[in-house]
């Protein structure tokens, strides 16, 4: 006997005509009481992240941190090593702020891009081999397709979804499951 492995539900899957439609849709099962939402455009939409609830401010906050965490390496690496091995050229005291400003900058710079980049990598749960909704058989957005996905999660009720789905007219409707390992 073959044994099917096990498949727990990922979330629903609508498609919507157009950008309109999809804010809509998404501002309507908000109020609704749905909060596990993703969204699949083919561009970036303006108004969407506001719709969504999006108001996480870490990314910006990392570049701000990790470039003052850059600064502060840089400069402190360098006065520290003009005490530890001085050299006394020219009349210039050990801490010459002009000259350690070129390092100091690059370390700014390389600090901020790193702890954003890394920020944003962990926020977005990347990077992602698989994603369950791409198994769907109407995901395709190369074509203008605006897609809502609402998630499953620990009081997820199907038949609730759906019916708050359909009350948005979508072109579709698709379960997507994802398979246990």
């Amino acid at each position: 006997m073959v044994e099917l492995p096990f498949r727990r539900p990922w979330g629903v899957l609508a498609e919507f005509n157009g950008a309109d439609a999809l804010i809509a849709a998404v501002r309507q099962l908000r109020e609704a009481g749905f909060d596990r939402l993703e969204t699949f455009t083919p561009f970036p939409i303006a108004g969407l992240e506001d719709a969504l609830g999006f108001r996480s401010r870490g990314v910006p906050l990392a570049f701000l941190l990790g470039g003052i965490g850059g600064a502060t390496l840089g400069f402190g690496m360098q006065a520290w090593l003009n005490y530890l091995f001085p050299l006394w050229i020219g009349g210039r005291s050990l801490v010459a702020v002009p000259g350690f400003m070129m390092i100091t900058f690059e370390l700014t710079v390389l600090g901020s891009v790193v702890a954003g980049m890394l920020t944003m990598l962990l926020a977005n749960r990347l990077p992602r081999l698989h994603y369950p909704v791409f198994d769907a058989a109407r995901f395709d957005l190369s074509q203008e397709r605006y897609f809502v996905a609402v998630l499953a999660g620990p009081r997820f009720d199907r038949h609730e979804v759906g019916k708050a789905l359909a009350a948005l007219d979508p072109v579709s409707i698709t379960d997507i499951e994802e398979q246990a390992e």
